[in-house]
């Protein structure tokens, strides 16, 4: 069992530390993740805070953090490893310049491997594990959530070239998805599994006070009440709580002490990003904005 943290309560008390705000749930879901250890897959709307969650629990632990950002079309190349071919090329051609023969092994030899986030994951000589973010698995196809699967489940690789490549200290992973589609059973059976949903209110308020902290109390409170009912409108992206801290860090810049009709539309472009969006907002400002304004 990992010694990286006392219990749930200390890894709680250091992410505080690090301005990342989680309630009880998301705190014993990363302790775990950290300490069996197993791969966890946070789920939630874009904006939730489901990257963070990682970066910060690299940030507290004090190891590389190591990001995968996933996509349409995205193959081993792109996220394990791919050859140094201008390297290769050159060997070959110093070799032949000197009259001397060049061995497939010094070509295929880790000197002239380019590793990719997840090589180099598996490959992190410690301290302590790396952790490894696997962002928005939910955008790459089957097959490479196939590959995922057997590299996470355990921690090893194989380099045809090479051979089979262990991890001497398997990464802390943590997978995001949107849920743009459903993953395989197999994948989610191998993780623990969290659902981040918006905050409350006054968590919400926290979470950008600390982000914020120049900006009134009165503004961030009103614009995460804004932001709570902005929500409650047929929007096609709802905005989050990035989209929050973005918004009232704007909102402050121009000098607002409290959100109005004119310093609302002024950074609307901050918490809402489609142009049908802010024409429904504008629509039904009554709705969200203070009573009082």
């Amino acid at each position: 069992m990992s010694s990286l943290f006392s219990g749930v309560d200390d890894l709680q008390r250091r992410l505080e530390k690090a301005d990342y705000l989680v309630d009880r749930g998301l705190a014993t879901a990363l302790y775990l993740a950290a300490t069996i250890p197993q791969p966890i897959l946070l789920e939630g709307e874009a904006g939730v805070g489901k990257t963070e969650a990682a970066k910060s629990l690299a940030k507290i632990i004090e190891t590389p953090l190591f990001r995968l950002q996933c996509y349409e079309g995205i193959d081993v190349a792109g996220a394990l490893y791919e050859w140094n071919y201008p390297r290769q090329l050159l060997s070959i051609r110093v070799a032949e310049a000197s009259n001397r023969d060049v061995s497939e092994a010094s070509l295929f030899g880790l000197e002239n491997l380019i590793e990719r986030p997840l090589l180099q994951a598996l490959r992190h000589r410690g301290p302590r594990s790396a952790v490894l973010l696997i962002d928005e698995v939910d955008r790459a196809d089957d097959e490479f959530e196939a590959f995922l699967f057997e590299l996470l489940a355990e921690s090893t690789v194989t380099i045809p070239e090479i051979g089979t490549l262990n991890a001497d200290f398997p990464p802390i992973a943590v997978l995001t998805s949107n849920r743009t589609r459903d993953l395989h059973d197999a994948l989610k059976r191998r993780c623990l599994y969290h659902w981040i949903d918006y905050p409350d209110v006054e968590h919400a308020a926290r979470i950008v006070r600390r982000r914020v902290p120049a900006a009134s109390d009165p503004l961030t409170r009103q614009a995460v009440l804004a932001v709570n009912k902005l929500r409650r409108l047929d929007l096609q992206k709802q905005p989050g709580v990035a989209e929050t801290i973005d918004w009232v860090a704007a909102l402050h810049l121009l000098g607002a002490q409290a959100l109005d009709r004119t310093t609302a539309e002024g950074a609307i472009g901050s918490v809402l990003k489609y142009r049908e969006d802010i024409e429904l907002a504008r629509e039904h400002m009554a709705e969200w904005l203070p009573a009082n304004t």
